[in-house]
């Protein structure tokens, strides 16, 4: 039987993957399935408590019910404190993100120098959680929201910042050129041909940053940085689990409605 012959007579089978494809995934997983294995190993885990965990979360939850509602109004006036420190901080650091991000944009960066400024700048505040300004914070202000503000805002700073000088650079010239060619000093070329185009992400990028920091907020009182998360420790430190149960419910239904407040905002802005 000829070539030929040999095609008509066998269906032609379609592979998605050559051999070697399907041989380099292959070493591709096992080398993943080791290196997890490897990482297992180094970690020191008491392996009978995860076996046993299943049965200790059904004991959580059952402590946890029902929730306990006699301190309603405490946990609602510290809910409130939370989303005051959230929007506070989501201020506080736009004064500081949009001078960043202007020197941070190649584009629009005054020389070298404020180039690398504003590059540390997003770094540095980018690179530290949240829980570590706080601590920073707390040990220099003493525990209450301010170390919380500030922890919040200084966080914010590099993730705002970096987005709107990503804004900046990919912007289009022409604008700028007009008014450069009319004469604009470098008031006028932000004011009328950075602004308009970076306006939409500016405010796209606040809304999200507030709708984050809203989430961050409810743990900063674990450390002592004001918010829910103070009287969410004192009660899992007391054992009170049916009022940690309420906080845990209060805060799940503060997240949604900034969700829903954000995903709301951010359909008119974009």
């Amino acid at each position: 039987m000829t070539l030929g012959e040999r095609e008509r007579a066998e269906p032609y089978r379609w592979q998605r993957f050559t051999l070697a494809e399907r041989l380099g995934r292959f070493l591709i997983y096992l080398v993943s399935a080791a290196i997890v294995f490897w990482a297992l190993r180094t970690l020191d885990v008491f392996w009978p408590w995860v076996w046993s965990a299943p049965t200790e979360i059904a004991d959580l939850f059952g402590r946890m019910t029902p929730p306990d509602l006699r301190r309603g109004d405490e946990i609602l006036r510290a809910m409130l404190e939370t989303i005051h420190i959230a929007t506070l901080a989501t201020f506080l650091s736009l004064f500081i993100a949009l001078p960043t991000a202007y020197i941070a944009a190649q584009n629009t960066t005054p020389n070298g120098v404020t180039l690398w400024i504003g590059r540390f700048i997003l770094v540095a505040t980018r690179s530290v959680n949240t829980i570590i300004w706080a601590l920073l914070f707390v040990a220099i202000f003493g525990p209450g929201v301010m170390a919380g503000i500030l922890a919040i805002a200084f966080r914010s700073i590099g993730f705002t910042a970096k987005l709107m000088a990503e804004a900046i650079e990919e912007i289009d010239r022409k604008p700028v050129e007009a008014v450069v060619a009319a004469g604009g000093d470098k008031g006028k070329i932000v004011l009328y041909g950075i602004v308009p185009q970076v306006l939409p992400t500016f405010l796209a990028v606040t809304i999200l940053r507030w709708d984050i920091n809203i989430r961050e907020s409810t743990v900063l009182g674990l450390v002592g940085a004001g918010g829910i998360g103070m009287i969410l420790q004192g009660a899992i430190d007391t054992f009170q689990w049916q009022t940690a149960a309420t906080i845990l419910i209060a805060i799940l239904i503060v997240v949604i409605l900034g969700e829903v407040v954000s995903s709301a905002l951010r359909k008119r802005v974009i």
